[in-house]
């Protein structure tokens, strides 16, 4: 026994002598007291019992967590591959998803495994309305969220109080689209803004029933919003009334807003009134600036000009369908020679008087940084055609529609001067245009012109050919939208020319829809159309409505539509389409 005891003895590996001392010194000492001579150790390279198992624990704590944040980032994409969407860490897009209310709560509890959100879009889901609240009491998660947009989505008044209640949450919000629900008017628009912060840069409130007194709660925080630079309350008719007293209150805050660059105002029931409001500055800002400017100089301040005229950075102002303004345009134009950097300007179905038009021809100078004017949709504009293209800066105008402007032989000549540099030509509803389309078509530069716009307008077959000999000289290389819907006079031998000639490779839109009252067959070009589909790369849309064919030509065409992946808009039973149009049996109004 001693014997073997003794081999196994010399069989075992020696310990060096600063083995036996250390281990000595780790049986003696307590857990507490090894951390000094952990430190000794790890300068000697030689490893402490306790710190070999702290890095298991902290490899397999990591591991754990690791393994955490895939499961979560796991179920937010089921969830969003459910909707059919992809997961993305920074922007959540599910607008036109049908999100039903479980839908919302299951996307509120998904929030905390999305902490850098920055754009969330749950627009064009009604059935969300009513239960924003399990949204909104999870925003907290997604404290850096930048742009909120919930368009057309219901929301009611107490969506509105829930979603004024946790803006608190998100500091960094830039961007509040809340447009198309008719619940955020009605008074609960002071609780709801109240809260946003200064980064705030846009807030869209399109058709969402506002009233004066809406009007009021927004004029009082604009002056908190420095950074405010788009106001979009378009479709709000109710907002200029009450005797105009709350719009005046927003329109005469707008002096505050001194970084403005976007101002929309579309169909909001202005009138004269609400005209005189946008050249008043506030009574308060007027006190403050004469107090302050007594105060330096001991001289009294003689205000001029109203809250336009401290927006020096406007660029884009739309004042359109508002009827009420005809007659009164000179209210406004002495402020608008203030605007000088004002790009785009939108007057079009205003009613505008032959007066209007005058007293904006005689501004038009003063606004040397102008490219887009629309005042289109008033009759009386087609006789100040001449005039408006002599005061306006020809070699940067971009768009200058005048469609249903009641085109005169003389104004449709002054036209083709500004027609070189236009990327949008549109003379739609005008009936000079049929077989005068030459005098417009050769003012077009090659690679120019984006968009062109023909509808109703008496084209005949000549002005096709001629079209198409345009598109062959590579003029309509660029173009994107080509219009030429409501033109029945227009033969066979026309269209086919069109398509024949090629040159329309940048082509996304095209329109040849007839009247809804008449019907026609294009069996007699469609071959011509077939053929020139692969030469048309980019198209995206292609509008035949009311014109026959056959079954086979039917099938021919969808199959061809489908594999090219254009939406082809046509009837799909021409006898359904003409039971329908005989009750109506009326074109569609030129406004």
């Amino acid at each position: 026994m001693d014997s073997a005891d003794g081999q196994r003895g010399r069989d075992a590996p020696r310990r060096s002598p600063l083995d036996i001392i250390m281990s000595q010194i780790r049986r003696k000492r307590t857990a507490s007291d090894r951390k000094p001579l952990g430190r000794f150790l790890s300068r000697t390279g030689i490893p402490e019992d306790g710190e070999s198992e702290g890095r298991e624990e902290r490899a397999q704590s990591s591991g754990a967590a690791e393994d955490e944040r895939d499961v979560s980032w796991g179920r937010v994409c089921v969830f969003l591959q459910r909707l059919g969407k992809k997961a993305d860490s920074r922007s959540l897009s599910l607008a036109h998803c049908d999100v039903t209310a479980t839908d919302l709560l299951e996307l509120a509890t998904l929030l905390q495994f999305l902490p850098q959100l920055e754009e969330m879009d749950v627009s064009w889901n009604e059935l969300i309305g009513g239960c924003l609240h399990a949204l909104t009491s999870h925003l907290h998660h997604v404290g850096g969220i930048r742009t909120l947009r919930l368009c057309s989505c219901r929301l009611n008044a107490d969506d509105v109080t829930a979603l004024g209640e946790a803006l608190g949450c998100v500091p960094h919000l830039e961007v509040l689209d809340l447009s198309w629900n008719g619940g955020v008017g009605g008074g609960g628009l002071q609780g709801l803004l109240g809260k946003v912060y200064p980064p705030l840069r846009e807030i869209r409130l399109v058709s969402c029933q506002l009233s004066a007194a809406d009007a009021t709660a927004l004029g009082g925080v604009l002056s908190s919003l420095p950074r405010l630079s788009v106001l979009d309350v378009s479709c709000n008719p109710h907002l200029s009334q009450d005797g105009g007293g709350g719009f005046s209150d927003l329109a005469a805050s707008l002096s505050h807003a001194t970084s403005l660059t976007t101002l929309r105002l579309q169909a909001c029931g202005l009138s004269t009134d609400g005209l005189d409001a946008l050249g008043r500055r506030s009574t308060l800002g007027v006190y403050c600036q004469q107090s302050v400017f007594e105060v330096i100089t001991g001289r009294p301040l003689c205000p001029a000009g109203g809250s336009l005229r401290y927006l020096p950075s406007m660029r884009e102002m739309d004042l359109s369908c508002n009827k009420g303004l005809s007659g009164g345009l000179d209210h406004l134009t002495f402020h608008l020679a203030h605007l000088t950097h004002l790009e785009s300007l939108d007057l079009h179905l205003c009613c505008l008087t032959h007066t209007d038009l005058e007293a904006l021809i005689q501004v038009l100078p003063s606004l040397t940084a102008l490219t887009e004017l629309n005042v289109s949709s008033n009759k009386e504009a087609g006789a100040s055609v001449h005039a408006l293209v002599s005061a306006l800066p020809l070699t940067q105008m971009k768009r200058l529609p005048l469609n249903s402007c009641s085109l005169s032989e003389e104004s449709f000549t002054a036209l083709a001067l500004a027609v070189p540099f236009l990327r949008t030509v549109d003379v739609s509803w005008c009936k000079v245009v049929g077989g005068r389309v030459a005098l417009l078509l050769d003012a077009l530069q090659p690679s120019v012109v984006l968009e062109l716009r023909l509808s109703s307008c008496d084209l005949s077959t000549d002005d096709l050919r001629h079209l198409a000999v345009v598109c062959r000289r590579g003029c309509m290389s660029s173009l994107l939208v080509l219009d030429l819907s409501y033109n029945g006079s227009v033969g066979d031998d026309g269209w086919s020319a069109l398509f024949e000639a090629g040159g329309l490779g940048s082509l996304e839109d095209v329109d040849l829809s007839l009247r809804p009252s008449t019907s026609a067959s294009c069996s007699a070009w469609l071959p011509a159309l077939h053929r020139a589909l692969p030469r048309l790369p980019a198209l995206t849309r292609l509008a035949m409505q009311r014109w026959t064919m056959g079954s086979r030509e039917r099938q021919q065409l969808c199959h061809s539509a489908r594999k090219r992946n254009v939406l082809l808009e046509r009837d799909p039973d021409f006898k359904d389409a003409a039971s329908s149009c005989q009750t109506t049996n009326q074109e569609s109004p030129e406004e």
